[in-house]
Order: C-alpha cells, then structure tokens, then sequence
C-alpha cells in the first residue's frame, strides 16, 4: 500500500503546546509554547515529524533485541533478562518454515512433524510469506537433508541458524515499514491534530513489543479502519476492519463501536450505514480466510480450537487468581465467565454511549470495548498493548494519562519476562507475588484510561478533541474527503479547560 504525497495539515490545527498543559510545561525546555507568530518549517509538516519518530522508535526497538539477535535466541537466560524474546524465530523452525511448508496443507507427513499455526489466516500467510523471502535470500537451499532431521535439531543447524536471523530481519523490515503506515494513518484521523500521532510514534511501547510477535499487522489495519471511518466510508471501514478481524480477532470490536454510535443518532439511515460496515466486514473477512479454508479445513480450525481449550495463561487475572488460591478453573468456565462479563461490559458501554450529550468518537468506544476484552481474556501477552496504542492516542491524546498508563503497561512488560526467567521467585519458594503486583497494576491502568474516556464522553467539555462529523449525514456524503469546519480558536479551548 503506498501513501500519497504527504501535505500540509488545515489552517488552524491544534498546537500540542496550546493545547495540552503538559506538553505545555515540558516545552519550557525549548522556549515554551508557539507563539502567535510562529511560522512553519516548509518541509518539516507534522506528518513527517511523526514518520522520523517512529522510524527512530522501531529502530531503538530492534537495537534492544540485538542481545538476542547476536546469540541467534539459543541463550535461554538472556532472552527473558535481557526482554529481547520474540516468538518469530522459534515459529520458523517450530511450524515448519524452515522447510517453506504451506501453513495450511494437508499432507499427513508434514502434520506428523509440526503442529498447525495456531494464529488468525492473515498472519499465518505473512509467516509464509516471510519465509519464502528469507529462502530465496538465502539462495533457495536444499530441503532435503531437514526431511531427514528431527524438527527439535533445526534451530541448531548452522545454515538454519543463518536463516533464523534473516527471516527475523525480513519480519522487522515489513513490521517497521507497517509501524509507519500506522503512524502516518493515525496523523489523518483527525487532521487538525496530526500530532496526537506522536504518542504511537514515540511509544516505548512500540519500540519494545513491536518485533515480539506480527500484531502490527492489525495496528496498522485498524489505524485504516480508522481513517476510513473518519473520512465518512463505512464500507471501507468495514473491509478494513474485516481484514484486521482475519488477523487478529479485537479489530471486530469496531463495529461495537460503530453500531452504538449508530443507535445514539437514532435514524434509520444510520443503522443502514452501520450494516454496510458490517457487510464489508464480513466479506472482506470470508476472502480472507477462503484460501485456508479450502486447503485444509482442520488446520484452519486449529485456530479457534485452540482459543477454545486454552487455559489460564499468562498475564491474565485467571492465572493469578489460580496462583494465588491454588483453584484451576477449567476453559469451559474460563470462557462462559469472559464472554459474559463481556456482555455485561458491552452494555454498560451502550448505556454510555447513549447518555453522551454528544456523539462519542469511534476510538473512545473502541478503546473501551476491546480494554473490556483484555481484562479477562485468558492471556494477556507482552505485545497486546498494542491493540490498545492506536486506540489510546486518538482516544485520550494528552500527555499526562499516557504516560500515566504506559508506565504501567512499561513495568508489565519488565516484570513478565522476569518472572518467565525466574528472576521474580521468592528466596523461599511459592508463588512470585510481585508478578501479581505488576498484572494489577496494568489493569489499572487500563482502567484508568478507561474512566478518563468515560469522563469525556459524558461531559464532552472535558474532551480534548474537538467534535467534528465522524458519521456522513447521508449517501450522498459519503467519501467527500470534505473535513467540518474548525472549532472556536485553539487558545480559547485551552483556557476554558
């Protein structure tokens, strides 16, 4: 996907100094904030500013993986002291990719040797991808000689070591030209703030949890959904959403999000959209998942079979609620109790998004759905801040409450991979309580962002967005590109608030 020629935000967009009374006091370092006759720099527009962020960012990130990188992940100490794991090059070897096998074929040689992936279709086909690309980089080695080895010997393998390494240089190389499509998508969100973009950009979230897993191919998925809602194309959105649905399942939640935006303007006309949305979403979603499908449907069932069966796992209040009692819940009660706190947790966000005063904007109801997932989802992996990170910034752009909720995500992510090396166990034995102390604290904090958006939706003037037209009054609106009009000057925003 290419981007078209970057340009200068409207006349009148929203200064972060102006408009944020902590980025207004940092800017103190530098000067203070914009005067009134600052100008802007010809070629540095905010969109640019935003890119070189986060190229700088995913750099940092693969900087601290390079511990990892240069013991090509043999070292198992190292890659949980040094939080530089990555399932990536364990997947390549572990699924039969080093044998560039079909994630989906039905060969009954090649299922008695790996396991089917256990990963949405669109993911499982970027791996194969990948994995091509890195065996003709490679020079296409033969294959046979691995026929002949036990899977478990691969990783050892010196040409295969080799290979581990450049297809985890290929995955970073599609993931960061992915992470700047995602930040440059979300500057188009609302283009009278480009710079809310800059807390994705500069995310040490992002640096730290981009290359763990692929999860930006659904960030970057639904910062589109994103802006093709924002620029009044529901079937656009749809598609998107779709498509980020076969990557990862949180990107269906939008259409949550749409429908109670629909139901609070209460027309006819509105519910119509809100259905094409949901019929782009389900076709793009059926296309892709197809070529699965119809290859080998046992092995696209291994997917939902496994979430199925899948027990209390990491990061998840189930297990250190299991920990901590001694009780194992089975999945069966794990999943009938999830799903139903999530209806419950979807219908308080409907009441609210009814009661708003205003209509409330798709990334706050986004953020407060797929928070309502996580929080008792039976796992909760390092990398899953990132389906939060796009919806937070747009949701909630001001610098205090990001920072306040992704220095908690930042002690989660330090303190699961030193509990997987041990590093948190207590001198006498039992359970690492301080493991506990950090997976409270990221649900906090989620839920603190949480109640901060809450608070906007139900007394808007607390919002630090300004309320444009997200939804097209009617078909004949629909992908104008036309933007509403500015609101009141900036500066008088800022001192009413």
């Amino acid at each position: 996907m290419t981007t078209p020629p970057d340009e200068h935000p409207p006349a009148g967009h929203v200064h972060p100094t102006l408009d944020d009374p902590g980025i207004a006091r940092v800017s103190e370092v530098v000067g203070g904030p914009v005067g009134d006759h600052a100008g802007r720099h010809p070629w540095w527009t905010p969109a640019r500013v935003v890119l070189v962020l986060a190229a700088l960012c995913f750099s940092l990130g693969m900087v601290q993986k390079s511990s990892c990188y240069e013991a090509n992940w043999t070292n198992g100490d190292s890659r949980y002291t040094h939080m530089c794991y990555s399932d990536l090059p364990y997947l390549y070897t572990g699924r039969g990719f080093a044998e560039l096998n079909w994630p989906y074929t039905s060969d009954p040689q090649v299922r008695d040797r790996y396991p089917a992936m256990e990963y949405p279709v669109v993911i499982s086909y970027w791996a194969y991808g990948t994995a091509w690309v890195t065996h003709w980089i490679s020079g296409s080695p033969d294959l046979r000689e691995r026929y002949l080895m036990q899977p478990d010997e691969l990783f050892g393998d010196a040409q295969v070591s080799q290979e581990v390494r450049r297809y985890v240089v290929v995955n970073a190389l599609g993931l960061a030209a992915l992470a700047l499509l995602s930040a440059w998508l979300l500057t188009r969100v609302n283009p009278r703030r480009p710079w809310d973009a800059v807390f994705f950009a500069a995310s040490p979230m992002l640096a730290l949890t981009a290359l763990v897993n692929w999860d930006m191919l659904a960030v970057a998925l639904t910062a589109g959904a994103l802006v093709a809602w924002r620029r009044g194309s529901p079937v656009a959105t749809g598609i998107l959403i779709g498509l980020g649905t076969a990557t990862k399942l949180y990107p269906l939640f939008l259409l949550g999000g749409i429908l109670v935006i629909a139901l609070h303007r209460r027309r006819l006309s509105d519910l119509a959209l809100f259905g094409k949305a949901a019929a782009g979403a389900m076709s793009a979603w059926v296309f892709a998942n197809m070529l699965a499908y119809f290859t080998d449907l046992q092995s696209w069932q291994v997917f939902w079979q496994f979430n199925k069966d899948r027990a209390a796992d990491l990061g998840s209040v189930w297990l250190m609620v299991q920990q901590a009692t001694g009780h194992q819940w089975t999945a069966d009660t794990i999943n009938n109790v999830s799903w139903l706190f999530m209806a419950v947790w979807c219908l308080g966000v409907l009441v609210i998004g009814l009661r708003a005063p205003e209509t409330p904007r798709l990334a706050q109801l986004g953020f407060l759905i797929v928070t309502g997932f996580l929080l008792v989802n039976k796992v909760y992996s390092p990398q899953y801040v990132l389906w939060l990170l796009p919806l937070a910034v747009l949701a909630r752009p001001r610098l205090r409450d990001q920072v306040i909720w992704q220095a908690t995500e930042l002690f989660y992510f330090a303190s699961v991979w030193w509990y997987l090396g041990h590093e948190l166990d207590p001198a006498g034995g039992g359970e690492p309580g301080s493991y506990w102390v950090a997976v409270t604290l990221r649900m906090l904090g989620e839920l603190y962002l949480a109640g901060m958006i809450v608070r906007d939706i139900l007394r808007p003037q607390h919002d630090l967005v300004d309320r444009t037209v997200e939804w097209p009054e009617s078909d004949d609106d629909l992908d104008t590109g036309d933007e509403a009009p500015p609101a009141d000057d900036e500066r008088e925003l800022a001192a009413a608030r």
